[in-house]
């Protein structure tokens, strides 16, 4: 049976496409947390939608899309901004030049199982359409995209690690931010997932600005009392 080169190249980039999206978070939560169950919990999220896909084929596609993205928007939207405090902590901690012992955040590694199911299920909508018309060629392409995403992912962990705690989690909160007002937009709308690269720039200098501004200074009352 022949390889269908088309179908197999539309399977390997949709994949690669959506998965490294998914990478990016994972990479940006173990740089915050240097923990490597980070990537668990994202290839988890991925396996739950990847597996039926492959197993049931056309049934993923009777999911409800919108509430899967009203969901997924829902909870980025809150991680998201429950790191930006997070964030801001860190950078008034180092400040005052204090050490303060970070915690592994579970609500940020559900979020990557989130992350990790909603990409998957994006690329999931196109690979359903694909695996009718070469099964072989369909699987194929998508194991390729699997695989180089991992390698990547592997081969940049190290280098993230090396990112300021208070930085690594200003490019966090601005993924999960720049995905939830995505997927909020895609749930009713057609997007691009071009859109992400805009997205996510502002929502980084509006983070970074946000938590790096200026504490507020010590009013003058003492100083009068002194007087």
């Amino acid at each position: 049976m022949a390889l269908d080169p088309a179908i197999f190249l539309a399977a390997l980039g949709i994949t690669v496409l959506e998965f490294t999206e998914a990478a990016a978070v994972g990479l940006a939560l173990y740089a915050d947390s240097g923990k490597r169950t980070a990537f668990l919990y994202v290839a988890l999220g991925s396996l739950v939608i990847i597996v039926p896909t492959i197993l049931i084929g056309s049934l993923v596609g009777l999911l409800p899309s919108v509430y899967v993205r009203l969901v997924a928007g829902a909870l980025l939207l809150y991680f998201g901004i429950k790191l930006v405090r997070s964030a801001r902590r860190s950078v008034l901690y180092a400040r005052k030049g204090s050490t303060r012992p970070e915690h592994f955040e579970r609500g940020i590694m559900a979020t990557g199982f989130s992350v990790g199911a909603i990409e998957a299920f994006e690329a999931g909508i196109v690979l359903v359409g694909l695996l009718p018309n070469g099964f072989v060629a369909t699987l194929g392409g998508m194991s390729i995209g699997i695989v180089l995403v991992v390698v990547a992912t592997y081969l940049l962990r190290t280098h993230v690690r090396k990112v300021k705690q208070a930085d690594s989690k200003v490019v966090v909160s601005a993924l999960l931010l720049s995905f939830a007002v995505f997927w909020f937009g895609e749930a009713f709308f057609s997007l691009s997932d071009l859109i992400l690269v805009p997205l996510f720039a502002a929502f980084a200098l509006v983070v970074y600005f946000a938590t790096n501004r200026s504490s507020p200074r010590p009013t003058a009352t003492a100083e009068i009392g002194h007087a």
